[in-house]
């Protein structure tokens, strides 16, 4: 726990890495002053965290994938811009949450906020309380929603042309959530670009991303791919977290009919444990992708690369929400690894 007080300028009255117990901070707590000021300058605030509060040397531990977690709390509007800083911690893997209490413009609280259900406003102080089981609550749940997620994505000669496409779903899909991504090229081979443990942040993977250039072959193997991935990336040495039973979530985008058979591969990860959504494009068989998919609704097959887009919203909202709907089976299996 760290706590800072802002208004002009922020203040801190101790760092993430200045107590070792709750008590400690309990009492520093109930020890804290006011430090003043006349006008609320939220956004170099929040900078202020990014920069320095949320970083190694005070304590933070996300090089660790440690969850990053901010609450911001105003009564004021404030004097400086909100959505850039916002965005940046954002970018960062930070999840905040806004707490607007008198005066403070809901709009900002909501543009502070990871989402609108993050984001509370009430009239009085008095009223805090009010919401404190609520956020709670709400906090839990974010911790709650770790899952691991591994990107498969068809780099054969025949996504040359939708390639482009292919990086803007996972760009989207990526700034969307907050999980430990790890991404993997196959067409004649697989070749993984990075593990889940290589990036510590939402803002190095997304640079990863950018960095992807497509290589081509000729072939497809999918079945070979889809072990592959099984056997390198769904593994606690690559960063998976298996073993604390969190959902480990595999997309495969592939643009035709595998050169290899899937069947064998596919059982074999569903069994140990893994959620694979099956996505085609173009000239994707629709068996195949059933026997990739791990139910109906993690089933795609689209007509062109373009489409992909159109069905990022329900996908990521699927992962967020719906999905925990499916986890009983899952961790069933996982029981018997």
């Amino acid at each position: 726990i760290s706590v800072v007080q802002h208004s002009e300028r922020p203040a801190p009255n101790f760092y993430l890495n200045t107590y070792k117990t709750k008590e400690e901070v309990l009492r520093a707590i109930n020890e804290m002053t006011p430090a003043g000021g006349r006008s609320l300058n939220t956004g170099s605030a929040l900078k202020f965290m990014k920069d320095t509060i949320l970083s190694e040397p005070y304590g933070s531990r996300s090089s660790l994938n440690v969850p990053q977690f901010l609450i911001v709390l105003a009564a004021d509007r404030s004097v400086d811009n909100v959505k850039q800083p916002a965005s940046d911690l954002k970018k960062e893997g930070v999840v905040p949450f806004g707490v607007g209490v008198k005066n403070a413009d809901p709009e900002q609280i909501k543009t502070i906020s990871q989402n609108p259900s993050l984001a509370f406003t009430v009239k009085e102080f008095s009223e805090l309380k009010s919401i404190l089981t609520l956020l709670s609550k709400t906090l839990t749940r974010c911790i709650l929603k770790s899952k691991d997620i591994v990107f498969l994505l068809d780099d054969s000669d025949n996504t040359k042309d939708g390639f482009s496409a292919i990086k803007h779903f996972v760009k989207n899909i990526v700034e969307t959530l907050y999980v430990r991504i790890a991404l993997a090229l196959y067409s004649n081979k697989t070749k993984i670009y990075f593990n889940l443990n290589d990036h510590s942040s939402k803002k190095a993977v997304l640079n990863a991303i950018r960095g992807l250039q497509h290589k081509g072959g000729k072939l497809r193997n999918t079945g070979a791919a889809l072990k592959y991935v099984q056997e390198h990336l769904f593994k606690t040495s690559s960063g998976s977290r298996f073993l604390e039973k969190v959902p480990q979530i595999l997309f495969l985008l592939t643009g035709g009919k595998s050169s290899d058979t899937v069947s064998s591969a596919a059982i074999d990860l569903k069994q140990g444990g893994a959620l694979p959504f099956a996505i085609g494009m173009k000239n994707a068989e629709q068996g195949e992708l059933q026997e990739i998919a791990f139910s109906s609704r993690f089933l795609f097959n689209l007509p062109e690369f373009g489409d992909l887009l159109s069905i990022q919203p329900q996908i990521a909202k699927f992962i967020q929400k719906d999905i925990q709907t499916e986890l009983p089976s899952i961790v069933g299996k996982m029981h018997q690894i």
